[in-house]
Formats: C-alpha cells, sequence, structure tokens
C-alpha cells in the first residue's frame, strides 16, 4: 500500500446531486417533472423533490403552472458572470487586432446567448462595402459563423433545444435538422465554420470556438464581409486564420 499516494477528494453527494438536477434543466428547452428528474437521474422521487425544493428556495429553479420545474435567469446571470470574469475581450483582442490586419474585414467576439450568439466586441471593416453588427447585436445561433462554430462544439448538449428553433433568414438558410448536423459536422472537420449567407443575404462570415481545455465553447472569434469582397482561395485563407486566432485564445485560457 502506498501510504504517499494522494487522496481522492470527497464529493458532496447532495450537492453533486443538486447540481445534476441544474444542469439537466439548464440544458431542457421544456420543464421536467420530478418523475422524469428521477429517472433520468437514477434519483429517488422523494430526493428529486426535496433537492428541487432547495433550488426553489434559492432561486435557481421556478415551479411552473403545469407542475414541472425549470431552471431561472439567475442560473443564466451566474454562467454570464463567469464567462466576463474569463476576460475574453482582453484576452481575445490581440487576435482580433489581428484578423483584422490580415483580412480587412468586419471582426467579431461572440459569446452565446440561449440559441443566439451575442457580439461583444468587434473591429469594423474600413472598406467602402462591408459588414456590420453592432457590439450586443445578436444572430441565430445555426445561420452565422460564430454561433455554428459554437454549436458544432456543444451539439450534443444543444441538439434537443435548436431543432425546433430552425428559423429561415435567407434562401440559404438550414432548417432541415439533418442538413444543420453535417454542417457542423464539416465544421468540426475544418477547425470553422463558414455561412454562406444564411442570417444575411449575400454577407457571408467565418467563426471558430475559442474553448476550455476541457473542449467547452465560452465564444468565438468571427470574420464577416459580402460576397462582393470574397478573394479568390478565400474561404480557406479565411478559416485558417480565423482557426489559428481561436486557438491562440483558447491556449491562453487553458494557461490561466
Amino acid at each position: 500500500m502506498n501510504m504517499d499516494a494522494p487522496k481522492e477528494p470527497k464529493v458532496d453527494s447532495t450537492l453533486s446531486k443538486g447540481l445534476s438536477i441544474l444542469e439537466n434543466l439548464v440544458a431542457s428547452q421544456e420543464g421536467k417533472g420530478v418523475t422524469d428528474l428521477s429517472k433520468e437521474l437514477g434519483l429517488t422521487k422523494s430526493n428529486t423533490f426535496r433537492l428541487l425544493q432547495t433550488l426553489v428556495t434559492l432561486g435557481y429553479v421556478q415551479h411552473l403552472p403545469d407542475k414541472t420545474y425549470s431552471a431561472t435567469l439567475k442560473t443564466w446571470r451566474v454562467g454570464r458572470a463567469s464567462v466576463e470574469n474569463l476576460n475574453l475581450r482582453e484576452l481575445a483582442a490581440p487576435e482580433l487586432s489581428f484578423l483584422s490586419q490580415e483580412t480587412g474585414e468586419t471582426v467579431y467576439l461572440a459569446v452565446r446567448e440561449g440559441l443566439s450568439v451575442v457580439y461583444i466586441d468587434k473591429v469594423d471593416s474600413q472598406k467602402p462595402i462591408r459588414s456590420w453588427n453592432a457590439i450586443g447585436g445578436t444572430a441565430p445561433l445555426h445561420c452565422v459563423g460564430t454561433g455554428k462554430a459554437i454549436l458544432a462544439a456543444d451539439y450534443d448538449k444543444l441538439r434537443d433545444q435548436i431543432g425546433p428553433a430552425l428559423t429561415r433568414h435567407t434562401d440559404r438558410t438550414l432548417t432541415d435538422p439533418g442538413a444543420l448536423e453535417a454542417d457542423l459536422g464539416r465544421t468540426l472537420k475544418r477547425g470553422f465554420a463558414y455561412d454562406t449567407g444564411e442570417f444575411r443575404d449575400r454577407i457571408l462570415s467565418f467563426g471558430a470556438a475559442i474553448t476550455l481545455p476541457g473542449g467547452e465553447p465560452v465564444g468565438a472569434l468571427g470574420i464577416s464581409l459580402p460576397d462582393i469582397n470574397m478573394p479568390e482561395g478565400g474561404e480557406e485563407r479565411f478559416g485558417a486564420l480565423v482557426a489559428h486566432a481561436a486557438r491562440s485564445v483558447s491556449a491562453k485560457l487553458g494557461s490561466r
């Protein structure tokens, strides 16, 4: 017996079960009842009910009129605060500058909010014809480069939620779940997402996810441009540039 072997850290069983319930509700598009939660998580109904009551009292879960439970905005606020604490804007500023200099087009830093992306920083293009979105602007996950990059990195978690939300914005929008899943597979294989004018007509965008060491996406870098500005070989070049920049930011997160 090795007396010097490090001891496994103790995990509080009640806290672990409560967090598993919260994670399950956050990932669900609809409210869930005690029976469904207990079956999915392997808990007794009485234990599930007691934990839900605690989460309701603390403000992380709400009891809906149809007797189901769902996560509240307090959970969302905690998640957003965690993202803000990563100082993504500061960490990604050199990469945004790099992408701007290399492409001359509008570049963005975005994070996920529900089934949308929110642009939290950008560098504008100085070209006469350009793409434009305001800081604080939003777009659906499934039809812009930054959103598709985040979606591809977290698809197992978001699959059930995104299916019913595939709204059409142009004739190029991917509204079929199978077509979207195939596109996300290509995104993972090549390392960047490509929007061919799926949110706004004739506006192209590229995106690559910024991830934590475990692979969880916390944001994405993106390049956006009118199709008239796309140079020959631009898809491969812009895709490679944004993928390289996102890996650079991810490496910084991993070294913190």
